[in-house]
């Protein structure tokens, strides 16, 4: 039997593919979690073969969910289930660890499909990412700016895009203020721009906040 962990803050999403797992007999649901903290708990005192993660645990930045899970279970079998396309997290999230990224407005089917795989110690890679890491693997240079970022500066730039003061963000992400503008500065020579309004610009163009 595939043991199985659902994480998604929304329980409408919970509940849909608990629905669709169930329609295969070697899958068990073994767990659930609405938030990050309720997902490790769960992981911890529950025998897991894949972890289905929803993103959106985290609203510091969409990657820090599955890096703090990773970072605490680095064998774990992680399924990312997004509503972002494969083309703003798939790759990023497969360099992370994950065995595999869902778009949500994939099949019924393909769950069932993914997860089987993952547990197979394979990876679930959709058409759409197969070919953009083909295209990575050809081309290693950063597709967009933000890309030449650090996790850390890309967590500063989502929290200042947000219009969040830099002392706000530095409790945020538990950090000194000095080191928010040095972060600060730092992204803003690399994406070569002057301001924080070319900062919320950029983020607002490239669906880096919503």
């Amino acid at each position: 039997m595939i043991q199985v962990v659902i994480a998604d803050d929304h329980q409408l999403v919970r509940e849909g593919v608990k629905k669709v797992l169930s329609t295969d007999p070697e899958i068990a649901v073994a767990g659930e979690a609405a938030d990050l903290a309720g997902a490790l708990d769960v992981l911890a005192t529950t025998s897991t073969d894949v972890f289905i993660l929803d993103l959106s645990l985290s609203h510091v930045h969409e990657l820090e969910a599955l890096r703090t899970v990773m970072r605490q279970f680095p064998a774990m079998r992680v399924l990312v289930l997004s509503s972002h396309s494969e083309e703003r997290f798939g790759i990023a999230v497969i360099k992370l660890g994950a065995a595999g990224y869902l778009w949500k407005s994939r099949t019924a089917d393909e769950v069932v499909t993914a997860v089987r795989r993952v547990h197979a110690g394979g990876r679930y890679l959709s058409d759409t990412l197969a070919d953009l890491l083909a295209r990575e693997v050809a081309s290693p240079e950063p597709r967009y700016a933000h890309d030449r970022l650090t996790a850390r500066e890309q967590q500063v730039l989502r929290l200042l895009a947000m219009g969040s003061p830099v002392k706000q963000v530095a409790a945020r992400l538990d950090i000194s203020i000095s080191s928010v503008n040095t972060y600060r500065a730092r992204i803003l020579t690399k994406l070569d721009m002057r301001s924080n309004a070319d900062l919320i610009r950029y983020a607002l163009q490239h669906g880096l906040v919503t």
